[in-house]
């Protein structure tokens, strides 16, 4: 189903974007990433003109992203997709039959203290998406959030659950639904919403809660857990991410539908970092004051997406994390040798 496909990711250069690159090239798509290497990127982290803690560490991550995809063969095009034109003629040029957009800033504090960049790169590079591909495409598919929920009611949350979003980076998230589902209306955009949680996983610089865990634990610092640790968050694991987003490829139940693509089960903070713990035993884990605009999260129910494209998470969060915390051995290893 996927071999032979053309497939174009809006901000392919991330952390999801370059892992998902990787493993649909891999089963035989033709895959083109459109990326500035802006955002969370290669500039940002290569520019001299702010403070950044472990620039070098996340140089050389960003720069193993950029080798694999050289290695595979995958084309990166190096522009900025809040450009409309450029955009469009690097779309016609590919035309291709999937778009995936996860161009975005991707951490809600910085969103919320940047909120006219974070528009920039989240809802205007999502239009120029929208309206260069709404003649073309057959299928286009939105990288959303479970932020859009805001405060769970309850343990956990289905595609039905009325969203309530918090603070900017969970509004944003929700307008841009609205906005894939409007030009669906519109100009009849066969699309796919899909919204992660607490995703981990190799090569990630996005600074997300599994992330930091261990860069603080290599370094002997102590793991530090905003609230008291029983906030539940649904850790996904980026393999059982792209698992999904091929079934959304795949199947064409997906077709106009949400789905929660996690593991689907909440698991408490404070469980993620006795995990740390057991690999790094001499530190200790701080609690610190919970941000207001962190909402009460917990499970994102899966059921749909097993039910109508037969996704199947394989990643618990034992699994998962113990695969990330091997790959960060290796890399910290590699980094202090070099």
């Amino acid at each position: 189903m996927i071999k032979g496909k053309k497939i174009t990711l809006i901000g392919g250069g991330g952390f999801i974007g370059h892992n998902l690159a990787l493993a649909l090239n891999g089963l035989g798509a033709e895959v083109d990433i459109i990326d500035s290497l802006q955002v969370n990127n290669l500039y940002a982290f290569g520019s001299a003109s702010r403070e950044i803690p472990h620039r070098d560490l996340y140089l050389k991550i960003i720069n193993q992203r950029l080798d694999l995809l050289r290695h595979n063969n995958i084309l990166l095009h190096l522009q900025d997709a809040r450009d409309y034109h450029a955009l469009s003629r690097i779309l016609s040029d590919i035309n291709p039959d999937v778009v995936i957009h996860l161009a975005a800033v991707s951490h809600a504090n910085k969103s919320n203290k940047d909120p006219y960049s974070t528009f920039d790169h989240s809802l205007r590079t999502l239009e120029n998406a929208l309206d260069a591909s709404r003649m073309t495409v057959k299928h286009f598919i939105y990288f959303s959030s479970s932020m859009v929920y805001g405060h769970f009611d309850g343990e956990s949350v289905t595609e039905e659950t009325i969203c309530n979003p918090l603070g900017i980076y969970g509004a944003l998230k929700y307008s841009g639904e609205k906005l894939v589902i409007a030009y669906h209306q519109v100009f009849n955009l066969p699309y796919t919403i899909i919204r992660p949680s607490a995703l981990y996983g190799e090569r990630c610089v996005s600074r997300r809660v599994g992330q930091i865990f261990l860069e603080n634990a290599v370094q002997g610092k102590n793991v530090t857990v905003h609230g008291d640790g029983s906030d539940k968050l649904d850790f996904t694991y980026i393999q059982d991410l792209i698992q999904g987003v091929v079934k959304v490829i795949e199947h064409p139940n997906s077709l106009n539908q949400i789905f929660n693509i996690t593991y689907g089960q909440g698991r408490e903070i404070r469980e993620m970092a006795e995990l740390v713990k057991e690999h790094f035993p001499k530190i200790e884990v701080e609690y610190l004051a919970k941000d207001s605009l962190t909402p009460d999260r917990g499970t994102l129910s899966v059921e749909k997406a097993k039910r109508l494209i037969g996704y199947d998470p394989q990643y618990n969060l034992e699994k998962g994390y113990r695969e990330y915390i091997d790959w960060y051995k290796q890399l910290m290893n590699y980094h202090h040798a070099h």
